[in-house]
């Protein structure tokens, strides 16, 4: 029985594929500040591009609140998250929401809903 060895990455090469990204996404940032004022695009186009970016958010977001791992991450943080998405819907300042629903999330727990 062979045992599989873990792959380890030169340190020289973890640093140039840092550096290939990092000058990648410096590179589409600019083009979008520099572009902006001379590419426009259709309205429905940027109205769907702007509804993506929302799709998206919320998807994140309810991967995060939802799972840790691989395994569903308990009520506890779901309402904790909740309460704080409530917050942040009501414009609350963002130094109130984070707190808020980690300490929602931290009581639930204390209380011992996990």
């Amino acid at each position: 029985m062979s045992v599989a060895t873990p792959l380890l990455v030169a340190p020289s090469t973890l640093l140039a594929g840092a550096a290939v990204l990092g000058a990648g996404t410096y590179a589409s940032r600019l083009a979008g500040t520099v572009l902006r004022t001379r590419v426009r695009l259709p309205p429905q186009l940027e109205k769907l591009v702007n509804r993506g970016v929302v799709v998206l958010l919320a998807a994140l977001v309810g991967v995060a609140a939802l799972i840790e791992g691989a395994q569903f991450a308990g009520p506890a943080r779901v309402v904790g998250v909740a309460v704080g998405g409530l917050l942040a819907w009501r414009k609350a300042p963002f130094v109130l929401v984070v707190p808020a629903a980690a300490l929602t999330a931290a009581g639930l727990r204390l209380l011992g809903i996990r």
